[in-house]
């Protein structure tokens, strides 16, 4: 007995489907004629365990539909969290897709794209009609895999997997208390566990906060205006906060000051003021690795996307740290 539906609405149903998340893959293969192919696809799913089958899904208006259909092999890529650019690559129309991308020929001629999590050569074993697509069913006949974390694809949006911490819940708090489940103090927590482990560092004990910021910020974009590095770092016209780090900076013999080419004055970093920048930057880097290494690479590269996107969402407008401002020319000379 058939079931009938009236209204069935398509947009609806779509959406629904957007709500299972799903990772990102490319699929690739060589066509008969030599011409390499390949699309982004979240229609992977495994099969089978012995033997090792898995299966993916062609829309059959696809342009390379036929290349598909005729390869003895594809080859499956489980996309990374960084490769979201090389995803929309794939997924787009009328461009030469591998242009400008490092391949190296697989079986059957399948091009081998790295970087990826995890990559998977099979051989065609099944195609099977599936609606508006053909569902292609694989042998896996070689693999390569990473602990890198992979690309997510969620309600039509790309998205970074995170593993649930075995962690106690968070302490529900009133309005007048102050516990885990308030931002404001995950926030300074965190800081000042990041903080605390830095300042281990020989290379940055020495500085004050403000003073580190200042020394690794010139390094990255040097000779700055005082006004400028204030509305930069300091968030607003905060004279007295880059006067005493400018001051600490510049009692170490790290730091010059000179006219700039519209007469602004400008301070930057001597040589001995680079190296010890770039030293401190090590130093930092080090202590990133520590806990990133704690956290393991897929938290880690979720922790990075929600602060960025903490940051782009509530951003009153501020400018980064090694943002050159309109009045900070460029000296008239430099000394490192």
């Amino acid at each position: 007995m058939s079931v009938e539906q009236a209204g069935f609405d398509a947009l609806a149903f779509r959406r629904t489907l957007g709500l299972f998340t799903t990772g990102v893959t490319i699929i690739t293969a060589c066509g008969q004629d030599g011409e390499r192919v390949g699309v982004t696809a979240n229609s992977f799913s495994s099969v089978s365990l012995d033997p090792p089958l898995v299966l993916w899904s062609l829309a059959k208006s696809a342009r390379s539909l036929d290349a598909f259909t005729n390869a003895e092999y594809f080859t499956i890529h489980i996309l990374s969290a960084g490769q979201e650019d090389l995803s929309n690559r794939f997924a787009s129309r009328g461009e030469d897709k591998f242009s400008g991308i490092d391949v190296t020929d697989g079986f059957g001629g399948s091009p081998l794209i790295s970087g990826c999590c995890a990559r998977m050569q099979c051989r065609t074993v099944h195609q099977y009609e599936g609606g508006d697509h053909i569902i292609f069913v694989g042998e896996v006949v070689d693999l390569v895999s990473s602990d890198a974390a992979p690309l997510v694809f969620q309600a039509g949006k790309y998205a970074l997997a995170s593993r649930k911490a075995d962690a106690p819940p968070f302490v529900t708090s009133t309005a007048t208390e102050f516990k885990d489940d308030f931002l404001g103090y995950l926030l300074w927590r965190a800081y000042f566990q990041f903080a605390a482990e830095l300042r281990k560092e020989g290379a940055i004990s020495d500085y004050s906060d403000d003073e580190f910021l200042l020394l690794v910020t010139l390094a990255h974009n040097n000779w700055r205006s005082p006004g400028g590095i204030a509305k930069a770092m300091f968030h607003g016209d905060a004279e007295e906060d880059t006067q005493e780090a400018l001051a600490g900076l510049e009692a170490k013999g790290l730091l010059e000051r000179m006219t700039g080419a519209d007469g602004v004055e400008l301070v930057g970093l001597n040589r001995n003021g680079m190296d010890s920048a770039l030293a401190a930057l090590a130093a930092a880097k080090s202590t990133e690795a520590v806990f990133l290494d704690k956290l393991g690479l897929w938290d880690g590269a979720a922790l990075k996307n929600l602060l960025r996107g903490f940051i782009v969402e509530t951003d009153p407008g501020l400018p980064h740290p090694w943002e050159r401002q309109d009045n900070e020319a460029e000296p008239l000379r430099t000394s490192v």
